[in-house]
């Protein structure tokens, strides 16, 4: 479907300022949003299967090579340490889980250990099934296809005028072509980006509008969490209305597309998360992120409810990779993965629900010499306040 507004209107709401303004912005968003979606929600939970040690330059990124910031680390996981985390993830309230890799390619054994992690949640969880391993020839796309999985995240990061002070060893074409891989292998597009990275108002519209030609399933929006010793670690936060208004603008720009608030929304948005929600959103990073903390599950299926949305599952949840519980839309009651967990393990013996926790799952790594970055900036820490 094409964008509901112009980009010259774009521009212009870009420039708003007043809050109530970006209320009758949001409202607007919010409108488009119920329309396509009804009261369906997305919850996504992932697990960090393999981290550290990654040979690009992504300014934002604490775990390239050329960050002086200490690496967090671990080796990639084992399937059955994969399945752990998804099986928590399920009973914490997702409805889907992503299975994430750093860098843009992983060797034949670690690519391996992903597509039988994709099995095993496919076989053992009623989870939907997503992957982010970075970049992908046709054939390991159609490998993920027939390990079970249903979509692929790989971003574009910004807009492409901006993107040579994003990353210089990373093309932006190589990102399409990826993208191109995974939609030719007949797998749903996960697409977006991170907001705050030094780019113009302008560019954030073009982003979006580059989103829209590419036109992905769903797009995540992340906002700068700035990382200490990286190209873009003396960034500010951005501030929560301002970027509550750029949801809204990104929603009537891709108005068919699932949006999932991912990671920066707790230091960047704060107390306004809920607004953000109204503001066209229809599912968060359930819990943590890669290698930072996010709101309890509790919290963010309660910011769902309050907006009268529906954060159930449906018993053949794992079998439709979009999402389709809204009420009503099918018959079943949702699985209750939590009593049956109990059941199983017998009477009198405690449910664990541990979701990935980079605060206590990750080591980080001093690194001994970094290398200068490829195009000749320096990294930067937060301003003495």
């Amino acid at each position: 479907m094409p964008p509901l507004i112009t980009r010259d209107e774009a521009l212009r709401l870009g420039d708003l300022t007043d809050h109530a303004d970006i209320e009758a912005l949001i409202e607007r968003a919010w409108q488009a949003r119920v329309e396509r979606f009804a009261d369906s929600t997305d919850m996504c939970s992932l697990v960090n299967a393999k981290s550290g040690g990654c040979a690009e330059d992504c300014g934002f990124c604490a775990q390239a090579r050329f960050a002086e910031a200490e690496t967090p680390m671990h080796a990639m996981m084992e399937p059955e340490q994969i399945l752990e985390h998804a099986r928590a993830a399920e009973a914490a309230g997702a409805h889907r889980f992503c299975m994430v890799a750093q860098g843009q390619g992983l060797s034949k054994r670690e690519f391996d250990k992903v597509l039988e992690g994709a099995r095993l949640v496919a076989t053992q969880t009623n989870l939907k099934r997503c992957a982010s391993v970075g970049q992908l020839s046709p054939q390991r796309a159609q490998a993920l296809r027939e390990a079970g999985i249903q979509r692929v995240h790989h971003n574009v990061e910004t807009a492409r005028s901006h993107y040579p002070e994003v990353s210089s060893t990373v093309r932006y074409e190589g990102r399409l072509r990826t993208i191109d891989a995974v939609r030719e292998a007949g797998l749903e597009t996960c697409v977006g980006g991170i907001l705050n990275l030094g780019e113009s108002r302008a560019q954030r519209v073009e982003m979006a509008f580059e989103l829209s030609e590419i036109d992905p399933t769903s797009v995540p929006i992340n906002l700068l969490n700035p990382r200490p010793g990286t190209k873009f670690g003396d960034r500010e936060y951005m501030d929560p209305w301002e970027a509550v208004k750029w949801i809204a603008i990104f929603r009537l720009i891709l108005p068919e597309a699932l949006f999932r608030l991912c990671g920066g929304r707790v230091e960047n948005i704060r107390e306004l998360q809920e607004l953000a929600v109204k503001a066209g959103i229809n599912g968060v990073m359930l819990g943590n992120f890669l290698t930072t903390l996010g709101n309890t599950p509790e919290e963010d299926r309660a910011m769902f409810e309050a907006a009268g949305l529906n954060v159930a599952r449906q018993p053949d949840n794992g079998a439709r990779p979009r999402p389709d519980n809204r009420s009503g839309w099918l018959d079943g009651e949702t699985p209750d993965v939590v009593s049956e967990l109990l059941d199983s393990a017998g009477a009198g013996s405690p449910l664990e629900v541990t979701l990935w926790d980079p605060s206590r799952q990750l080591r980080y790594r001093k690194k001994d010499s970094v290398p200068p970055r490829p195009d000749g900036s320096g990294n930067a820490w937060p301003s003495a306040a």
